[in-house]
């Protein structure tokens, strides 16, 4: 009986792999165990990132906040824990457009937390 192999197949998945590492530097692109290896880290690394990616923009929104609450005398902690005690329900990332985009709407915040 002839020795049977899906070549079809087999040439078909490295393809897929190979069409994947399009772009990278050196033989990470066309050499195949390089390249398997190459796009079988960049997932571990996707994976990762997508749950590293939401500490990040959290860092970033506090870092703007902070900024735009210094201008009216106030850390973001003590903003923070009064914003949380008047009563408005806004988190991090709208406060932290507000300041950016709408620096109006976000003195009226700030006014109303401290009046609180």
């Amino acid at each position: 009986m002839p020795r049977s192999v899906n070549a079809v197949a087999a040439r078909a998945r490295r393809k897929r792999v190979l069409k994947q590492t399009k772009g990278y530097f050196g033989r990470r692109k066309n050499v195949w165990t390089v390249a398997k290896n190459a796009y079988e880290k960049g997932l571990q690394y996707a994976y990762r990132d997508r749950r590293n990616k939401k500490r990040t923009f959290r860092g970033l929104w506090i870092q703007r906040i902070n900024a735009a609450v210094r201008q009216y005398d106030m850390s973001y902690s003590a903003f923070m824990g009064k914003i949380h005690k008047s009563g408005i329900e806004l988190n991090r990332k709208v406060l932290a457009d507000l300041a950016m985009n709408n620096p109006q709407a976000f003195e009226e915040i700030v006014n109303q937390v401290k009046k609180a």
